[in-house]
C-alpha cells in the first residue's frame, strides 16, 4: 500500500480512530512458535519457521487475531538475506522467504476475517458494524540480531561498523519488506542511535512509500540498550516522514511509563510499546531466566498508567503470550466504553 506523503503523516491516527483510539498489538511470537512445538535454538531464530514450519508462523498470527490484536507483525524479525545464504539458501531463496513472511501474515488475516462471525470481530462504527481494522507489519529486526551474539541487548557494534555499514545491510531486505504487501514496516528491538539512523536514511534514500514504526529496546528507563539518549533515538525517529508512530518493545514494564513520557518530549506522533515480561535474557545461555518477569495481571494492571502518560499502541513482546494480548485487548475495550459513555 503506497502512500503519499500527505497519507503517510494521517496514517497510523486514520488507524487508532478506526480501532476507537488506540490499537493492540500482538505478543511474543518466538514463544508461540516454541509452545506449539518448534524448536528454535538456531541463528535464525523464529525465522527458522520460514522455512521448516510455515503452517505454525500463521497458526501463531491467527491465535494473536483471535486474542484481539489490530497489529500482526511477520516472522521476519531475524529473515536476513545473509543469515539465509549462511545456511546454504540461494539470494533468490532468501529473498522469497522473506516476501513469504508477509503473504503467511496476510493470508492469515484472510482467514481470520473469513471466518469470523459477526460476534466475535466485528464492532460498532457509526452506528453499524464493521470488521476489526487489522494491519500486517513486516518486522526488521537488528544488525545484532542477524548476529545472533547478544549485542542486539547491548547495542555494542564494535567499532568496525558504521552508519554505511548498516544501510548496506539492510537495503535491499528493507526493498523487498515495502514491495511485499504489508501495510507497514516495523523497525524492532533498536539498540542504538546509529542504527535508527541508518533506518532514517535508508528510508529517504530508497523512497519508501509505506509507513513505518521505529521502536527501541532499553534496560534502565532512561537510554537504549547502548547507552544513547532515548531523547535523541526517538528524535531521528520523529523527524523521518514515513515514521508514523515511535516506542519502546523487549523492555522491562517497570520502565515503560518513564519511557513513554521521555518519548512524548520530542515527538507528538502515536507511541507505541510492547514490553517483554520482565524476564532477563542470557545471551550466553541464549535462554530466559525464569521468576525475573510479571504475571500477565501486573503487566496489564500497568495498560491505563501507560495510556495515560500518551501510549496508545499497546502489545507484548517476548515471553507474552495470546492470554496476555487477549487481556489487554480486554482492558482497553473497556476504557472505550468507559470513554464514549
Amino acid at each position: 500500500m503506497e502512500l503519499g506523503s500527505t497519507d503517510m503523516s494521517s496514517f497510523m491516527t486514520d488507524f487508532l480512530q478506526k480501532c476507537g483510539g488506540f490499537a493492540v498489538v500482538d505478543g511474543g511470537f518466538a514463544t508461540e512458535l516454541e509452545r506449539h512445538g518448534a524448536n528454535l535454538n538456531d541463528p535464525l531464530w523464529s525465522a527458522k519457521c520460514l522455512v521448516t514450519s510455515p503452517h505454525l508462523v500463521r497458526r501463531v498470527h491467527l491465535d494473536y487475531l483471535d486474542a484481539g490484536a489490530n497489529i500482526i507483525l511477520t516472522a521476519s524479525y531475524q529473515a536476513t538475506i545473509q543469515g539465509f545464504e549462511a545456511k546454504g539458501l540461494s539470494t533468490e531463496e532468501a529473498e522469497g522467504l522473506l516476501r513469504k513472511s508477509v503473504e503467511i501474515a496476510c493470508e492469515a488475516r484472510q482467514i481470520y476475517y473469513d471466518r469470523c462471525t459477526k460476534d466475535s470481530c466485528d464492532h460498532i462504527e457509526n452506528g453499524g458494524t464493521s470488521r476489526r481494522p487489522v494491519l500486517v507489519a513486516a518486522s526488521v529486526g537488528s544488525y545484532g540480531a542477524y548476529l545472533a551474539d547478544g549485542s542486539e541487548y547491548s547495542g555494542d557494534y564494535g567499532d568496525a561498523v558504521t552508519v554505511e555499514t548498516l544501510k548496506d545491510f539492510h537495503r535491499r531486505r528493507l526493498q523487498i519488506l515495502a514491495q511485499s504487501g504489508a501495510d507497514l514496516i516495523a523497525f524492532e528491538t533498536i539498540p542504538n542511535k546509529m542504527e535508527a539512523k541508518a533506518y532514517a536514511e535508508l528510508l529517504e534514500e530508497e523512497g519508501i512509500n509505506i509507513p513505518a514504526w521505529f521502536s527501541f529496546t532499553s534496560k534502565d528507563g532512561v537510554n537504549v540498550v547502548s547507552g544513547d539518549s532515548i531523547l535523541e533515538c526517538a528524535s531521528i525517529a520523529d523527524s523521518c516522514k514515513q515514521v508514523v508512530a515511535v516506542g519502546i518493545n523487549c523492555t522491562a514494564p517497570r520502565f515503560i511509563h518513564g519511557l513513554i513520557l521521555s518519548v512524548r518530549k520530542v515527538t507528538s506522533k502515536p507511541v507505541i510499546i510492547y514490553p517483554n515480561s520482565g524476564e532477563t535474557y542470557d545471551a550466553v545461555l541464549k535462554q530466559w531466566v525464569e521468576s525475573t518477569g510479571v504475571r500477565d495481571e501486573e503487566f496489564v494492571s500497568s495498560i491505563g498508567k501507560w495510556l495515560d502518560a500518551g501510549a496508545s499502541l499497546f502489545g507484548g513482546c517476548c515471553r507474552t503470550t495470546p492470554d496476555t494480548i487477549k487481556a489487554i485487548s480486554r482492558v482497553l475495550s473497556n476504557k472505550n466504553t468507559t470513554l464514549k459513555v
